[in-house]
């Protein structure tokens, strides 16, 4: 395990039922992100993607194993502080953007740096840069029901970069959009990568799109088959 990586775990399972029905969804999974690498994982239904996604970024309590994030054992802090860490280290960008439809656009990518304590003025100003990065500067004061699905795509994207993180973690985030949209996500999220230097995990099931990252693996039942 490479000890420089942004994000790695060791051992990790996850079993989920109670002791009558036990359903273990992954089998001491070992895993590590360098800075600025691009990871794609795939796998069908039910392999454990997502499961995977959630553990990595401290949403869920793994069954055995441990995940690492910016070389501190996440079992070992207590909820404000993975939270406080998950903030700062993490973005997260889901295949359904998650945006609150009573805020800005301008609000929304604000508001992890407001729930890290920023002030307003700062927060705006870093959503508003973030915002024209992703090509959105004239869309600031738009709101859900006034965005298409790949404007709405873009402030998530944006929020999860504000924070300047060590790595974003996708799941499926072109899933729920036409081939077109889509291919322009996707573009841009690797344009990001590639320009603000920030390690990208993307689960995803088109191989096409898994093709052009540095490195591709396969869940299968719970493993890596690859």
């Amino acid at each position: 395990m490479n000890d420089s990586s942004v994000l790695s775990c060791v051992g990790l399972s996850k079993v989920f039922g109670s002791k009558n029905l036990l359903v273990p969804v992954l089998q001491r999974v070992d895993l590590s992100l360098a800075a600025g690498e691009r990871l794609a994982i795939m796998g069908t239904s039910g392999s454990g993607k997502s499961t995977l996604l959630h553990l990595l970024g401290g949403l869920e309590q793994p069954t055995a194993g441990k995940v690492l994030m910016g070389g501190k054992d996440l079992s070992q802090l207590n909820e404000v502080k993975r939270s406080a860490l998950r903030n700062k280290h993490l973005g997260f960008v889901y295949q359904f953007h998650h945006l609150l439809g009573e805020f800005s656009a301008l609000e929304n990518v604000a508001m992890p740096l407001l729930i890290g304590g920023e002030n307003v003025d700062s927060a705006q100003q870093k959503a508003f840069e973030m915002l024209s990065d992703v090509g959105l500067e004239h869309r600031i004061e738009h709101r859900y029901g006034e965005l298409s699905g790949g404007e709405r795509q873009r402030v998530a994207i944006a929020r999860a970069l504000v924070t300047k993180p060590k790595c974003v973690l996708a799941d499926e985030p072109t899933g729920n959009l036409d081939k077109k949209t889509a291919e322009q996500i996707y573009e841009l999220m690797l344009s990001l990568n590639q320009s603000l230097k920030i390690s990208l995990l993307l689960v995803t099931h088109d191989p096409q799109l898994a093709a052009k990252m540095d490195r591709v693996l396969t869940l299968d039942d719970g493993k890596f088959v690859n």
